[in-house]
């Protein structure tokens, strides 16, 4: 909690930040491989918090590659509305010891999402919608 309030205050104070990732606990391969794991009721509780008490805070992810896709899929119910996109290979957390896909197809994303019962949307960087055809792309400005 003093985390989070740290940042509270400090987007109140600068509105730098786009999104907040509360990420899973993941102790396997670490110093700290005592410690139990994160549950995925603790993973959504955690969410769930985030979007309430960082309602200064535009977006918040669920990173399906550590949270599992089932888990980030139910995240966007309990404040999430943002899931990393179609990475076709994380590092860090699979060097740790993760067992989750390493990459996810868009179909694979949108079906997920929908499933959730929300709408897909491809985005860029800075959270403008992304409009694709076969031969081009837009962002919207």
């Amino acid at each position: 909690m003093d985390h989070l309030l740290k940042l509270r205050a400090l987007q109140d104070e600068t509105g730098g930040f786009q999104t907040f990732i509360p990420l899973a606990f993941h102790p396997e391969n670490t110093a700290l491989d005592h410690l139990p794991v994160t549950t995925g009721l603790t993973d959504i509780r955690q969410v769930a918090v985030s979007r309430l008490l960082l309602d200064n805070f535009p977006h918040i992810k669920a990173y399906w590659q550590m949270l599992t896709a089932k888990i980030a899929q139910i995240a966007l119910r309990f404040g999430a509305d943002d899931l990393d996109g179609t990475v076709v290979e994380e590092k860090i957390y699979h060097d740790a010891g993760a067992t989750t896909p390493q990459g996810m197809t868009r179909k694979e994303l949108c079906r997920l999402i929908t499933e959730a019962g929300r709408i897909p949307v491809e985005r860029d960087t800075l959270y403008k919608a992304v409009t694709r055809t076969e031969d081009s792309f837009t962002v919207a400005v």
